[in-house]
């Protein structure tokens, strides 16, 4: 009756889910928070009510747990790149956390490539000059809160991505740690090497005592504070959303690529023990680390997907509620010429833009908000195409893809996907890929799981979605698609 705690601390939102052995979810606790928006471009979170919403959906869980069900482990995953750094004395955040989002370091970012170039940043990390990524958001908080530096440079000040925020404060300030994959995350970390770059933090202008240690995957994180939860328990398992998602999928074999649809969207696929260096503006990262033993992959970013969604929502009025784009969307017969370009926040991989800005294209008086809603289901769509075309043209061309994320549970949606990309779909009836990852970790960290095979070896039953458009068409749309993606470049 061991009980697999996962905390899954996301962009819009925060849960806390329970799941047996055999993967079962035996309880689900969620809250949603408010995103702060300062400026253009800029996204911010306030990290003491993420720490807010991770007590209280953690305490609430554990009330639900009957007596008979004990929680053998905490597994936790994340949201990657969001950058916190708070005072170890006190345990206070000296500054919002910036969020992956968040583009207010481009200008620095340019201002990097043209004085060192990226060749280093892409070597060593994986990673692209961008603003997407920590380091240049450390940076910029340490450079603009009065006597940060300086407190840095004294030991005082601690930087974590959101995992390490959380362990800290689980831990009561006894632990500042982090592990392998959200380490690669950074643009700090050497993935090849497995250690922080002393050169990398200099250029950056990055104080290596800022910086956590970095573990494997699943493994010893500490204990949690009595005081916090109510109860100790170990916390054994760690690793970005995207990663956690990947071993929720079970996808441990070379090839095996899922894509997950929330807040954004991103397209991971298992490249085992080789690190394969993009030609196509792909990242490599790290997919995660076990026994200290890397195993990798190549990741594109698409930065706006369920995003679009809420803007739709709360920028436009346009529905009620998220769900609602589903039937607005069914109900035109095609998009009428209309093509939504997302980049509210630039555009992630392949094209790496954080100028561009968002644009609706193609309306005429015929359009209604059935049409632009359908348009933003399709921009992911077509945003998931050219990350599919990218690794194509890198050698690798999947036959099938993995799906999950709160928007995979969207059945018009998943059949437009389909249509676009041309490939069948598989998506778990079982949706909470990302924090059942994070539950597997833990489980392999305090032995419920012996390996990953114990993990495949878990039921998994699924949805298939089949292609139906024919290429002509296909053709036609994304050819729609890509000129309206011109449109809003702010570089060719």
């Amino acid at each position: 009756m061991d009980i697999l705690l996962a905390i899954d601390q996301g962009t819009s939102s925060t849960r806390a889910i329970g799941f047996s052995a055999a993967g079962d979810v035996a309880a689900v606790e969620q809250q949603t928070f408010e995103q702060i928006y300062p400026g253009p471009g800029w996204v911010e979170h306030d990290p003491e009510v993420i720490w807010a919403t991770v007590m209280s959906t953690s305490r609430r869980l554990l009330q639900r747990l009957d007596e008979t069900k004990q929680v053998a482990a905490v597994g936790i995953t994340n949201q990657r790149e969001t950058t916190i750094l708070w005072d170890r004395r006190s345990g206070a955040p000296i500054y919002n956390a910036i969020v992956w989002q968040d583009r207010r370091t481009a200008d620095r970012c340019r201002q990097l490539a043209r004085d060192h170039g990226d060749a280093d940043v892409s070597r060593k990390t994986g990673l692209r000059l961008d603003p997407y990524f920590s380091a240049t958001k450390i940076a910029w908080i340490l450079d603009r809160v009065p006597g940060a530096r300086e407190a840095a440079k004294a030991g005082h000040i601690a930087f974590g991505t959101v995992d390490s925020f959380l362990i800290w404060r689980l831990t009561g300030g006894r632990q500042h740690l982090t592990d392998a994959t959200n380490a690669s995350r950074t643009a700090l970390y050497d993935i090849g090497q497995g250690h922080w770059d002393q050169s990398l933090c200099d250029m950056f202008d990055v104080p290596m005592s800022v910086l956590p240690e970095v573990r494997d995957s699943a493994g010893e994180f500490g204990i949690t504070d009595k005081k916090i939860l109510g109860q100790s328990l170990p916390i054994r398992g760690v690793a970005g959303d995207q990663q956690a998602a990947l071993i929720g999928q079970a996808c441990f074999a070379a090839g095996d690529v899922k894509s997950t649809y929330g807040t954004g969207a991103f397209l991971v696929l298992n490249t085992a023990q080789q690190l394969i260096p993009s030609k196509n503006r792909l990242l490599s990262t790290i997919a995660y680390q076990l026994n200290g033993v890397a195993t990798y992959a190549l990741e594109g970013s698409i930065l706006s997907a369920g995003a679009a969604v809420q803007w739709l929502r709360d920028g436009l009025g346009l529905i009620s509620q998220a769900s609602d784009i589903e039937a607005l969307a069914a109900s035109a017969p095609d998009s009428g010429g209309v093509y939504l370009v997302p980049a509210f926040t630039g555009l992630g991989a392949p094209y790496w833009d954080p100028d561009a800005r968002a644009a609706i294209l193609g309306l005429t008086r015929a359009s209604t908000r059935s049409e632009i809603a359908r348009a933003t289901l399709d921009s992911i769509a077509y945003q998931t195409y050219d990350l599919l075309d990218a690794m194509a043209a890198d050698g690798l061309r999947p036959a099938t893809l993995k799906v999950d994320g709160g928007m995979s549970q969207n059945e018009f949606f998943m059949r437009r996907l389909a249509d676009i990309l041309g490939i069948p779909l598989r998506r778990p009836t079982n949706p909470e890929s990302t924090a059942f990852g994070a539950a597997c970790l833990a489980g392999l960290g305090c032995g419920i799981y012996r390996s990953l095979a114990d993990i495949a070896a878990l039921g998994r039953s699924e949805t298939r979605f089949e292609p139906s458009l024919g290429l002509p068409e296909r053709e036609a749309q994304i050819a729609g698609w890509r000129k309206a993606l011109q449109r809003v470049r702010s570089t060719s």
